[in-house]
Formats: C-alpha cells, structure tokens, sequence
C-alpha cells in the first residue's frame, strides 16, 4: 500500500509560519510535520510514501533528500495547480496510482501512528474515511460526516449540522480497483470542479457504491495544523 500525502498549499491561516516554508515543513515538538506524517505511515505498514508538493516545493525536496537511510521511501511529485485549484488538484496529480491500494491524508493533520494502523486494518472492502464522532457542535472548519452505523451516507463543510454525526479526519484507505478514480474524474470535471474539496470524491461515492466510515477508537491522538495556536495542542510538544 502506498501513502498519498497532500502537501501542496501555503498554508495561509500559519503565516507567519509559512510565510518562507511550505506548511509540511512547519515543526511541531521540534520535528516537521512531514516527519511525524512519514513515520506514522511506516508504523502503519505503508511501503511508499507519494508527497505532492506546490508552494516551495524546493524545500520539500531538499528536506526529503536528507532524511536518513532506510527511512520510507518517498517519492515527490510536483502539483503546477496548487495556487488555483483546491485540493482535489493534488489528487488529480496522483491519478496514476488510484486503481491501486493507497491510503491518503491532508498534508497538515498529525496522528498517533495507532490511528493511520487502525484505519489501514480496519478499512473496508472498497473506501473508508476515518471519521471522529461529534461530541458537541461542530467547529467552523470541520468537514462534516453523516454516518449510519458504519456507513457514510454524505460529506461536505456545508452538511445540515443536525445530519452530522462525525467529522472527517482526512485519511481516505481505499482497497485495489476501489471506483476512487473514476469518482475523481467525475468530480473534478463538473463544473467549478477545480475547486472541489477532495472529499467530494468521497460524497459522491457514498451515494453510489458506498463508503465505510472507520470510528476513531477514543484515546487515539490526531491535530489538524491550521493556525499557529494549534501546535501547542499536540501531545509532547512541550516536552
């Protein structure tokens, strides 16, 4: 199984973090972002890591090029649309590997490698979103999960808040021959669809072949890295 990590963006809610560095390369407990992401994909069993890199992705490469001998290996590829285009553009860059078995992640989420090992073991027979059940009302940035049992039945930041029962966590597993790619071109050439969220693939798969929603089990750490207060949330960075 390879990792597709979605590392293209600026990252503008972290300046001035990224105001000279792209996003995955902001360090959190003394270590980029890229670096814990890297590691929690080798725990979880992943043979390959794909980085899609935009915004100085020169960086990126360097970085990549120092990291230690028989770490993970990784491969870079470059999204030229990463200034235009939401994050389905980067998925569109990995188009070649989506009838293969990959697990993908948001470029700016950390997880305890438990969680990526959980959601890889765990997945279903086709595509599984790893989800946390809502304990409260949902935050302005949350994309927002409507599940029935184990089933996803719609995503979107838009959702009815009342039809919301998890929020997504940006890891999508989906299994060989999963229908994944062809819901991306779907998506991606509706109209406006550059701008598309990449979860818009996995809406439009659940109202089709379905979509297993995998409940994070409680205990399991994980932080979106959007805005500089949001370092400090992550266990051990203070130690």
């Amino acid at each position: 199984m390879k990792a597709i990590l979605l590392a293209a963006g600026q990252g503008s809610r972290l300046l001035p973090l990224t105001l000279e560095r792209p996003k995955c390369l902001v360090p959190v407990g003394g270590r980029a972002i890229l670096d814990h992401q890297l590691d929690a994909c080798a725990a979880a069993g992943v043979e390959q890591a794909v980085v899609i890199g935009g915004y100085r992705i020169a960086q990126i490469a360097a970085h990549l090029a120092a990291r230690p001998a028989g770490a993970l290996p990784v491969r870079l590829v470059f999204n030229p649309f990463w200034a235009v285009a939401s994050s389905i553009g980067s998925v569109w860059a990995t188009r070649d590997l989506l009838d293969e078995a990959f697990l993908l992640m948001n470029g700016d989420t950390l997880f305890d490698p438990d969680a990526l090992r959980f959601a890889v073991a765990m997945a279903g027979p086709s595509v599984s979103l790893l989800v946390d059940p809502l304990d409260g009302p949902p935050e302005a940035d949350d994309m927002l999960v409507a599940a029935q049992g184990n089933r996803v039945s719609a995503v979107a930041k838009t959702l009815d808040p009342a039809r919301a029962t998890h929020r997504s966590l940006g890891v999508v597993v989906a299994r060989r021959g999963s229908g994944y790619a062809a819901a991306l071109d779907t998506v991606i050439g509706a109209d406006d669809g550059i701008h598309a969220f990449h979860h818009a693939i996995i809406d439009r798969l659940a109202g089709a072949d379905g979509v297993t929603a995998l409940s994070l089990p409680p205990g399991l750490a994980w932080q979106e890295v959007d805005r500089p207060e949001d370092i400090a949330r992550w266990p051990g960075v203070h130690a």
